[in-house]
């Protein structure tokens, strides 16, 4: 590698490692010793040498494919041929009704024989010609994906696309379906293509830190798209299995009780009164009933759901787990995680659940707080564990702080889950230094923070 490509190659691994995927120093030096022996004239092969040495799940995926264009674009400007020029009206403007019209056409026709080769050549030819901000040249940074996909909007050619499927034999279902995986795709690589012009301007390691999104474990459930949460729902599950096989291996090391001394001395006897083998009494198993108090209200219902989600697929790592959900009000939930139950549905039923429960007003956790104790109040003993999840902002109302003593005092543990960044704990009105100061509360605003903590929880 010269010094410039050495260069390149340890500001990718520096940005990959900046979104979150685990980059160590012997997988650097895999991908080197990989990379010396790949074809650097074909960007695929290279590519997919990087992704067999850094790339450890399904879900880094996306983040790495965004990383590896910027810092190893597949062209640089145009290409080797100049994006073809719209003709001209007689008022000079290149971006006319009609040169819109004739690229619309053009794209429909790609997209309707998903042509890859046609779509990458027409995504570049859409950021050149419609993605720059108006009044504005091409070198002063101006590239927006969000402005071409205004002015051609792909997303409107949907419904002929599935005419065209249709005539094919293709199902209502099936072409609706494909018809959508075709524009979505297109729609990222109009994205990718802005990206990468505006790298070429201001620098790749600008584009990294503000325009590429971490991978879907470190995006914040308060912060999260439609498409994220969708990813985010098909992670729960790996992610519960995964953590599943450690809590298996660490309780399965931790099996040993406490030293049996009489049965030690009496086996050393064999070997002349050294202990060469020592005897344990077996070890109690305990395992967390657990009960969970989630706020559901608009600003943190996601984030609740997945933690759910996630606690109910461990299921059996606990003795016993109850759920209950509240803006103003209480309202159990355990049934809807029933055994085998599929995400999608639960998921449904718990959106449902949510609104029926936003009916009833504004958030308030001190009337929640009274509510859950005076109906539910059961439900903790010396064998629970209270865990509460949400924002703790409770738009000014009172806090019953001393009825969450009560309840944090009848558990074994108690802890509070928070969306929020740290830093803005205590302003407006949330309420989290005081309850912090009666439930220890830890800061959860990713995929990652709930599998460190349920961990943590169930070990």
């Amino acid at each position: 590698m010269t010094s410039g490509l050495v260069d390149r190659h340890i500001a990718f691994l520096e940005a990959l490692r900046g979104a979150g995927l685990p980059v160590s120093l012997a997988e650097d030096l895999d991908a080197i010793a990989a990379l010396q022996t790949l074809d650097w004239s074909d960007r695929h092969t290279i590519r997919d040498g990087y992704a067999a040495t850094l790339v450890k799940r399904q879900s880094q995926r996306p983040t790495f494919e965004a990383l590896f264009d910027i810092y190893f674009p597949r062209m640089v400007g145009d290409g080797a041929q100049a994006v073809t020029e719209a003709p001209e009206d007689e008022s000079g403007v290149r971006d006319n009704a009609q040169a819109l019209q004739d690229f619309r056409a053009e794209l429909l026709e790609a997209l309707g024989s998903d042509d890859p080769q046609a779509l990458t050549r027409l995504a570049a030819e859409m950021v050149a010609r419609f993605g720059a901000m108006p009044g504005r040249g091409p070198g002063l940074s101006s590239w927006s994906a969000y402005t071409a996909l205004q002015r051609v909007a792909p997303s409107e050619l949907v419904d002929r696309i599935v005419q065209g499927l249709l005539a094919e034999g293709r199902t209502e279902e099936e072409a609706q379906r494909v018809a959508g995986r075709r524009v979505g795709s297109f729609t990222r690589q109009v994205e990718d293509d802005a990206r990468r012009r505006i790298a070429e301007e201001k620098g790749p390691d600008h584009v990294a830190n503000v325009a590429v999104r971490p991978t879907i474990d470190r995006v914040d459930f308060t912060s999260a798209r439609k498409a994220d949460l969708e990813e985010m729902r098909r992670e729960i599950y790996p992610l519960a299995r995964r953590l599943a096989t450690r809590l298996t291996k660490e309780h399965h090391a931790k099996r040993r009780g406490p030293l049996d001394f009489r049965r030690t001395v009496r086996a050393s006897m064999s070997t002349g009164g050294v202990p060469i083998a020592t005897h344990h009494r077996p070890k109690r198993p305990h395992r967390t009933e657990l009960v969970v108090l989630c706020d559901v209200s608009g600003s943190v219902a996601n984030f609740a759901q997945f933690t759910l989600l996630l606690v109910f697929a461990l299921r059996d790592q606990f003795q016993k787990v109850r759920a209950f959900t509240f803006i103003d009000h209480v309202h159990e939930v355990t049934h809807h995680f029933r055994p085998g139950a599929d995400v999608v549905d639960v998921m449904s039923d718990l959106a449902a659940s949510t609104a029926h429960a936003a009916l009833w007003g504004r958030t308030n956790y001190g009337r929640a707080f009274t509510k859950f104790a005076e109906e539910y109040g059961d439900a903790l003993g010396p064998k629970s564990s209270l865990l509460v999840l949400g924002d703790a902002r409770s738009n000014y109302s009172d806090l019953a702080e001393g009825t969450l003593k009560e309840l944090a005092g009848a558990a074994r543990h108690s802890w509070w889950l928070n969306p929020e960044h740290r830093r803005h704990w205590g302003t407006g009105d949330s309420a989290a230094p005081t309850y912090g100061e009666i439930v220890p509360m830890v800061e959860c605003r990713n995929l990652t923070q709930l599998g460190d903590f349920v961990h943590d929880l169930a070990g």
